[in-house]
């Protein structure tokens, strides 16, 4: 009898002791949800709000004190100096749009054109804004698989135009401009000029293919392919010479 009180009694603690640790496990992965919720809402509503604070410093400190509405309210507005840029930069399109804003830019561009330094800074920056800024750019607009920095090493770019001028006329194949982005900062990296037949084309979009190198791999999109193109292998194995060859 008193044996099988002890037995009860061990069951009961072990079933109060499971009880208790699933208790913690359910509160730890409760908490771990919250946070996968609310941290990038709130790293991403953070940022934003720094930009818009460093935006109002930068403009709104420009303003005189007559035409400033913060001169009249208790409070300050947030996003005044947003405004004002987006407004601004609106306003000054539409005026070069026109026959004199026209004149205006030839004439300063031909003005920056003489100055021995300003006009290479100045031609290399308009020349990045129009081709990221225009609708009909094929910059960033494909993802790419090559091997570097080794055979047998894969790293992800992208594509950022075909190659022209001396370089292609430099050599035998067809290269393309392929962008090779740094982890975690995609805003840096380095210009590769490679063979159109030694890149592998990606399914997946630029945004994925950036937020795959924000994340450092951590965040991989899922292959869109059809079901019956997954799992095909689009690169072989190395050959005898260690180079390894697309698959037809």
């Amino acid at each position: 009898m008193q044996k099988l009180e002890e037995q009860q009694t061990s069951s009961r603690k072990a079933t109060h002791k499971s009880r208790r640790s699933s208790f913690r496990v359910k509160i730890r992965s409760y908490f771990f949800a919250g946070v996968l919720v609310t941290g990038p809402i709130g790293i991403t509503l953070y940022i934003a709000w720094i930009f818009i604070e460093w935006i109002d410093s930068q403009v709104v400190a420009l303003l005189p004190t007559v035409y400033n509405p913060e001169t009249y309210l208790p409070f300050s507005l947030p996003g005044l100096g947003l405004l004002i840029v987006c407004f601004s930069l609106t306003f000054i399109g539409a005026i070069t749009a026109g026959m004199v804003g026209r004149l205006w830019l030839r004439t300063s561009e031909k003005i920056l054109a003489r100055m021995p330094v300003i006009r290479s800074v100045h031609s290399a920056i308009k020349q990045i804004f129009e081709t990221v800024l225009s609708n009909q750019s094929s910059a960033f607009r494909e993802v790419v698989l090559f091997e570097y920095p080794r055979r047998g090493s894969w790293a992800m770019g992208f594509i950022t135009g075909q190659t022209e001028g001396e370089v292609q006329d430099t050599t035998q194949d067809e290269v393309v401009n392929v962008f090779l982005p740094t982890t975690p900062n995609p805003t840096s990296g380095y210009l590769l000029f490679l063979p159109r037949r030694e890149l592998v084309v990606l399914s997946m979009s630029v945004e994925e293919g950036i937020k795959m190198v924000v994340s450092g791999g951590i965040v991989t999109p899922i292959d869109k392919r059809p079901l019956h193109q997954r799992g095909i292998k689009k690169v072989g194995a190395a050959n005898a010479d260690d180079r390894t060859i697309p698959l037809e």
